[in-house]
């Protein structure tokens, strides 16, 4: 699925998902799948917010650069 793709999909029809190391006030994010691996992220505290979304390759790269540390020094 194709980056323009993944936006034609409703937010409404996505099964999203907290992290469960949700801070007790709520301040978090939430996932959802995506049709062919894609990924879906928002705002737990502004569920209709925009939120964004990656193709299954961009959020292999991200899932692969957090694990190689890349992101160590933020």
């Amino acid at each position: 699925m194709d980056k323009q793709s993944i936006y034609s999909v409703d937010p409404a029809s996505l099964t999203w998902q907290k992290s469960s190391l949700t801070a007790d006030a709520g301040q978090c994010f939430e996932l959802a799948p995506l049709p062919d691996g894609g990924v879906a992220v928002r705002d737990s505290k502004n569920p209709d917010h925009p939120h964004l979304r990656f193709t299954a390759g961009e959020w292999a790269a991200f899932k692969g650069g957090i694990t190689l540390g890349d992101f160590d020094n933020l």
